[in-house]
């Protein structure tokens, strides 16, 4: 299920969004591979154990709307997506480091 904004939404502090946002069991496995290289979906399908399409397609439209990753048509023979991390997903990165380091 995506997340959706709510005039709940509003009264969480910023924190609980991040949280909220990265609970389930693929979005931190995504964002740590992104955080590596660029992402294609049948990658992620390979590398993520346990993950199938549907539950994957909708953690990166999560991630994607979050304005973490940013969805790229490859234009070139064959025709592919690419996720990049986006300049707001990097600026993550050290929090994520931070935590790793506190467990």
């Amino acid at each position: 299920m995506t997340t959706q904004n709510t005039p709940d939404d509003l009264k969480i502090c910023p924190m609980q969004k991040l949280l909220k946002l990265f609970s389930g069991k693929l979005k931190p496995e995504i964002f740590l591979l992104a955080t590596k290289s660029n992402l294609r979906f049948n990658s992620l399908l390979r590398e993520i154990e346990g993950s199938n399409k549907q539950s994957l397609s909708i953690a990166l439209k999560d991630l994607t709307e979050a304005e973490l990753l940013k969805k790229i048509i490859i234009t070139q023979k064959p025709l592919h997506i690419e996720y990049h991390l986006t300049e707001k997903g990097r600026l993550l990165i050290p929090v994520f480091n931070q935590l790793e380091g506190l467990f």
